[in-house]
């Protein structure tokens, strides 16, 4: 059964950090690009942050250029996102996304990933 499974989320300060992993089992994850998104109440899940299958290319969003950095270790089938300098505007839940292929502008659109995780709760606030 092909499965992402997102943790390392949390309670952070601003200012703070904080990675995500992003752990995939059931498949092979090198031959997918994986995209992180979040979705804040009442808002529309929106892409921030996206790998190529190689890593051998990222996206990242305005809002978190800069402060956001995504890998990835094959060896392991993970990918992670590292968070620094978080805002309470990053506050949402985090979803971890695969994709067959690399969608380069794109990157950002939903309907591109074919599979989903369930999601780790980042919470940034004093």
């Amino acid at each position: 059964q092909l499965q992402l499974v997102e943790s390392g989320g949390g309670l952070v300060q601003p200012g703070g950090s904080l990675r995500l992993s992003c752990a995939a089992s059931g498949f092979t994850l090198n031959r997918y690009s994986i995209g992180w998104f979040r979705q804040a109440p009442g808002k529309e899940r929106e892409g921030v942050s996206c790998i190529t299958g190689s890593g051998g290319s990222t996206n990242y969003a305005d809002s978190v250029k800069g402060r956001f950095t995504i890998s990835r270790d094959n060896a392991k089938n993970t990918v992670y996102l590292q968070m620094n300098s978080l805002k309470p505007e990053d506050t949402a839940v985090y979803y971890c996304a695969a994709a067959e292929g690399w969608f380069g502008a794109i990157w950002y659109l939903k309907r591109i990933y074919n599979y989903w995780g369930q999601g780790t709760q980042v919470t940034v606030s004093s």
